[in-house]
């Protein structure tokens, strides 16, 4: 299975997958708007023949009052492909991605108050926190949890990636490693 970045042409897949998995669905305008919008920010996963078995389909927000945050505007995962970690690398792929193209303080999403399975994931293994919960957010009148996620832990992730990855502190690292392996060959040379 790999996971990637989705792209204009995986969007009818996509929408598929959408249609098999969950009782809301988009038309293909609203998926186009999210990839033309925010074509960082929306992942995919595909199987051995490349073909798409589930999505993340993310966006930012753009309410100029908060903080820069993204939104997970639907999570999917065909059922035959479910219980193998997929819909969680996929949304850790999105999160860092909004941290790295645009400083995303935080993240959100909704999800049914009888979706025990995402819940689980959310909060325990994404930590994901229940901020509050909208009385009948769906279309079928369901009550929603409002769930977050601050990125503060990310952020300093992917700093601390960056400042490993500058030449400077790959010789550091490199001279450490080197000096770290030379041997004293004389009892003079260990002190």
């Amino acid at each position: 299975m790999n996971v990637r970045c989705a792209t204009i042409e995986d969007l009818l897949n996509i929408q598929h997958c959408n249609l098999l998995c969950l009782p809301e669905n988009y038309v293909l305008k609203y998926y186009f708007y999210h990839s033309l919008s925010w074509p960082q920010v929306s992942y995919v996963a595909e199987d051995e023949n490349g073909r798409i078995v589930g999505y993340v389909l993310a966006k930012m927000e753009e309410d100029g009052e908060d903080a820069p945050h993204g939104h997970i505007t639907s999570v999917a995962v065909k059922r035959s492909c479910r219980r193998l970690g997929l819909a969680q690398k996929m949304m850790i792929q999105s999160y860092r991605a909004m941290v790295e193209n645009f400083n995303a303080e935080y993240v959100s999403l909704h999800v049914r108050k009888s979706n025990r399975a995402a819940l689980h994931l959310y909060r325990d293994a994404l930590k994901f926190t229940i901020t509050e919960i909208e009385s009948g957010y769906y279309a079928d009148r369901e009550d929603a949890y409002a769930m977050k996620r601050d990125l503060g832990s990310v952020k300093a992730e992917l700093a601390e990636q960056r400042k490993a990855s500058t030449p400077a502190s790959k010789l550091l690292t490199f001279v450490r490693d080197h000096n770290a392996k030379k041997k004293p060959s004389t009892p003079d040379e260990a002190q």
